[in-house]
């Protein structure tokens, strides 16, 4: 592809999500919108489909083999529900893929072949794969890796055999050394690790969101908030700080935001109509907190192409959810959103807001899938 062309292409979005053969997916597919609201109740698989997208953002930057372990090890995140035994045509898999507008991409992993070993759990990358468009084909695949060794496409277009030795339990997109070499490749890493993640907010008395921390120019939220004075303070600066104003005073009755800055300690300030002196960032309640760092992480001013958020009601009040349900919206027009969530109020608020009906889950036979499409969405 000409290298004037992919550098002035523009961001990814996925069009459809396939994934099988983890935890509670035996096999689902279905089409993404710009909007996605994930609901259902416990134990549908809405987490596993959020990891699952983390997992891909993980295997394009390196530490997917950790998350695994984090979550048990390769055989404890594989299908846990009735399966034939497995065979040579029918090994035990899971594989999880992307179709996007441009970039398509294909993870296969599974257990290693057992040895004598401490990492008998990493996960084994079995079949690697990067395309473009919905259907792979020799002629549109950029790079392909499985029992019989790896290529991969380089910058003239001719099939390259991937001489580089490959770490069995990572992506080949964690590992390009020489990425010039490989600029599509190159191009899907970056894209990947462009999206964000946001599941956990540390809020507890100790918080270092409660407490001034040295801050810098931030457009780009922390994963766990801590940098959440300067981040909002960056808004203010070269944000859409008018958008950022009026989702808290819609939130909090008119309430202002003040960000003191003593010695580049960044702290946060609430003035709410009525009160004689501000509430400090330790006097907030947890759902305060939380929801001025989802006022943050959805007013970035450097917008993700993937923002993920995962049960971003928890701790809030009903009252701020069509607030919320505004900035998901507003925050939709830069960054694909992908939502999992338990409150129905706030999927529903998101539709209202921006008329994309939320997906509801359940299982079916223990496997996960989407209430009236059953497991496989078919085409439309």
């Amino acid at each position: 592809m000409d290298e004037t062309k992919r550098l002035l292409r523009p961001p990814m979005t996925i069009r459809e999500l396939s994934v099988a053969g983890y935890r509670s997916i035996r096999e689902l597919r279905f089409r993404l919108k710009q909007i996605n609201v994930l609901t259902g109740p416990n134990g549908c698989g809405k987490s596993n489909l959020y990891n699952s997208l983390f997992l891909l953002s993980k295997a394009a930057t390196g530490g997917m083999a950790q998350i695994i372990a984090e979550e048990g090890g390769m055989d404890s995140v594989l299908w846990a529900g009735k399966r034939k035994k497995a065979t040579k045509q029918e090994p035990v898999r899971m594989k999880i893929a992307m179709i996007s507008d441009q970039f398509s991409y294909e993870l296969s992993c599974g257990l290693p072949v057992p040895m004598e070993s401490a990492f008998n759990h990493d996960p084994e990358i079995k079949e690697e794969r990067v395309w473009f468009g919905a259907t792979p084909h020799a002629s549109n695949t950029m790079f392909s890796r499985g029992s019989s060794g790896a290529w991969a496409r380089g910058r003239d277009g001719g099939r390259v055999s991937f001489s580089g030795e490959l770490m069995r339990n990572e992506s080949v997109l964690s590992q390009l050394r020489e990425p010039h070499l490989y600029p599509e490749l190159s191009a899907l890493r970056s894209e990947l690790a462009n999206w964000r993640f946001y599941h956990q907010f540390r809020t507890d008395s100790l918080s270092p969101l409660r407490q001034p921390q040295i801050g810098v120019r931030t457009p780009i939220l922390s994963h766990d908030g801590r940098d959440l004075a300067a981040a909002l303070t960056t808004i203010d600066e070269v944000g859409d700080s008018e958008a950022m104003r009026r989702a808290i005073a819609d939130a909090f009755h008119g309430a202002t935001l003040i960000v003191r800055n003593s010695q580049s300690r960044f702290g946060i300030e609430l003035e709410m109509p009525g009160m004689l002196r501000p509430l400090h960032a330790q006097e907030f309640s947890d759902g305060t907190l939380r929801y001025l760092c989802l006022v943050a992480a959805l007013l970035s001013p450097r917008p993700p192409t993937l923002l993920a958020l995962n049960e971003p009601e928890t701790s809030l009040h009903p009252d701020l959810l069509k607030p919320l349900a505004a900035l998901v919206t507003q925050a939709s027009r830069a960054s694909q959103i992908w939502i999992t969530t338990h409150s129905q109020s706030l999927a529903q608020q998101i539709a209202a807001e921006s008329g994309v009906k939320p997906i509801s889950l359940h299982l079916v036979e223990g496997a996960t899938g989407i209430v009236g499409q059953g497991l496989i969405l078919p085409d439309e």
